[in-house]
């Protein structure tokens, strides 16, 4: 008579075992599915000046945004701000941006296409022009506006609107014919040493300690009630 009750912990063992497995294995290693690359867009250029994938944005920054890239028509420019979770392996933010403008080569106005992208998983940004503005934004500009000026505020804080709107206020002075302003001032700063961990720190610490806790009870419980029962 003990055979079933037996059996039946066993079998209730080892599911909950894979199941705590799959629970840290789907924590420790993001979907694939989150990975973008220029097949994720579409063929054609979409309407939307703002394309928020990783929605960084709030309604209000969204349209602040749009606002400003909007402006830089009347400098005959068609500006977009992209943004992304994360990439494909093996590819770089900039040369996704070259290959959505190799997509959308055919659209009106295709030579005239600036595009501003930001990844939020490591917080960097990239800015790409079609053929017909090279001459007015250099390479070292855009490679510039990238690095310095949205990485400064992409660093500190995340502060994905501010990044947007900096670069282009500082490419638009350049449009209009004037001397590029440069990135923003870095200012240096001394680390503070500290043994208090910081907020992320704690966070993620107790986000583990909890995984590994669950995993400790759920593994336990059901060992020690079948021993009790199948003696």
């Amino acid at each position: 008579m003990r055979l079933p009750v037996r059996s039946s912990f066993r079998n209730q063992l080892w599911a909950l075992l894979v199941s705590g497995l799959l629970v840290l294995v789907a924590l420790i290693a993001p979907p694939a599915a989150l990975a973008t690359g220029a097949q994720n867009f579409p063929e054609q250029l979409p309407a939307a000046a703002v394309l928020d994938e990783a929605d960084l944005l709030s309604r209000a920054a969204n349209a602040e945004v749009t606002a400003r890239l909007e402006s830089l028509s009347d400098e005959r420019v068609d500006a977009r701000l992209i943004t992304l979770r994360r990439l494909d392996y093996g590819t770089s933010l900039e040369t996704l941006g070259q290959n959505l403008l190799e997509r959308w080569q055919n659209e009106a106005n295709a030579d005239r296409l600036l595009l501003l992208l930001i990844e939020s998983q490591n917080n960097s940004a990239a800015v790409v022009a079609g053929s017909g503005l090279q001459q007015e934004l250099s390479a070292n500009l855009l490679s510039s506006t990238a690095i310095s000026t949205m990485g400064l505020p992409l660093r500190e804080g995340a502060r994905y609107r501010q990044a947007s709107l900096d670069a282009l206020a500082r490419l638009e002075v350049v449009l209009n014919g004037q001397d590029d302003p440069g990135p923003p001032q870095l200012l240096e700063r001394m680390p503070v040493e500290t043994n208090i961990p910081t907020k992320e720190e704690t966070a993620s610490s107790n986000a583990l300690l909890w995984v590994v806790v669950l995993l400790v009870v759920g593994t336990l419980v059901p060992m020690i009630t079948w021993w009790v029962f199948s003696r």
